[in-house]
């Protein structure tokens, strides 16, 4: 059988086609290329152009592909551009995912795996790692829409045969350690990626949004969770599904926080430079604390993260975004959808 990753030119998607080919899987993309590199693509996986939400479009891929699963990616995930755009969120990242989740259920394929996010929480009441069963308050657009698709998604199962398990991301950074994939969207908003980029010359100050949390150095705390452990949990929780498992909803974090001035500094041990840092008021929407409680997917899935330090984090994103200076200095491509395309 053949797995369909939505989104998987995207940062997250391309690393989760690796590692479904690695593991002998047959792999199909849909992408639209929106905020995705065609290049990014492992070309052993067959790619369709297009949206998650067009209902065409997936009929050609079910009638061509014996898919069993479908692992879905694509969306908007930017907080403070969900509060300037809400409409937009709730558009390609709910009202698309209904499309998709009935498109999948009218062809019987019965596993979907959820890309969903930690900012279902909001800021909780207490500073203890968030656990599934905490209080759900979104504070933006984008927690909210990531929200109303899980609700859909339990309310399809019950309906339906048809079984998810919806992964709420923390905080995730890094790169393949075989250098195969990473981060490479322009102007991307992830802190571990703009300081390295910082770093490495390619912009010109990393900004701090809030020094007045209620945190030990007033800065937000965040779990930071390497991208290929968060890849392996999708690929537990597709085994799950496979082997007749029931509706899930688990967090993907470590269970550690670490503060904005910490990832920093830790970048500054990792590239041997310094980088100026700008501070700034609070952006709407952001939290001031959520580290999770990943016990409940470590017992369902097996799940055993291997990539758990930061340093290993920040080193393997570095050496991704330097990796991104050398081929843009000797080996530049043509602009797709307005970013540079690397030929490689």
């Amino acid at each position: 059988m053949t797995v369909l990753v939505t989104g998987g030119a995207g940062y997250i998607g391309s690393h989760m086609v690796w590692s479904l080919l690695d593991a002998g899987e047959r792999v199909v993309v849909l992408d639209s290329l929106t905020t995705g590199f065609r290049w990014a693509v492992a070309p052993e996986a067959r790619f369709y152009f297009g949206d998650v939400g067009d209902r065409s479009v997936l009929a050609r891929i079910f009638a061509e592909n014996e898919i069993d699963a479908v692992v879905h990616f694509a969306g908007s995930a930017v907080v403070p551009e969900s509060v300037a755009n809400p409409l937009a969120y709730y558009d390609n990242n709910t009202a698309r995912t209904r499309a998709l989740i009935a498109a999948t259920i009218d062809v019987g394929i019965r596993h979907f795996v959820f890309s969903s996010t930690a900012a279902v929480y909001g800021t909780q009441d207490t500073s203890d790692p968030v656990t599934e069963a905490a209080t759900l308050r979104p504070q933006s657009p984008y927690g909210r829409s990531k929200l109303m698709s899980e609700m859909m998604l339990e309310d399809a199962a019950a309906a339906h045969d048809f079984s998810y398990v919806a992964l709420r991301y923390f905080n995730v950074a890094g790169a393949d350690p075989l250098g195969r994939a990473g981060q490479s969207t322009l102007g991307a908003t992830h802190l571990i990626k703009v300081a390295c980029e910082t770093a490495l010359g390619k912009r010109r100050k990393v900004d701090v949004f809030g020094t007045d949390y209620p945190t030990a150095d007033g800065t937000g705390v965040r779990d930071y969770i390497h991208v290929s452990d968060l890849v392996e949990a999708h690929g537990s929780a597709l085994e799950y599904l496979r082997g007749g498992g029931e509706p899930l909803v688990l967090n993907c974090g470590y269970g550690e926080g670490f503060s904005v001035l910490q990832v920093l500094d830790a970048v500054r041990r990792v590239s041997g430079r310094d980088f100026r840092v700008n501070y700034a008021p609070r952006r709407p929407g952001d939290a001031a604390q959520v580290v999770a409680d990943p016990s409940l997917a470590r017992l369902k899935l097996d799940w055993v993260p291997t990539h758990a330090s930061l340093e290993h984090i920040v080193q393997s994103a570095f050496d991704w975004e330097s990796y991104l200076s050398r081929k843009n200095s000797f080996d530049e491509g043509p602009e797709e959808n307005g970013r540079l395309v690397v030929n490689g």
